[in-house]
């Protein structure tokens, strides 16, 4: 897939995971892939989708004490 092409396909996944943040999880992966396929052609990432898929994680990380008893 071209580098435009995969752009394009991260931008509609950033739209997904704005439109349905429950399905978060699901969507992510799908982005991490994307990435994924960006790297192995060589071509940048973004330093935006970068930031963004770091900012996702962090909040897996803080999801895992949601519920922790005090």
């Amino acid at each position: 897939m071209a580098f435009e092409e995969l752009k394009a396909a991260i931008g509609l996944i950033l739209d997904e995971i704005a439109k349905r943040p429950e399905d978060r999880h699901i969507l992510q992966e799908q982005l991490r892939e994307k990435i994924s396929e960006l790297e192995k052609t060589g071509q940048p990432v973004p330093d935006d989708i970068r930031k963004f898929e770091s900012e996702l994680e962090d909040d897996d990380a803080d999801d895992l004490f949601d519920n922790m008893p005090i």
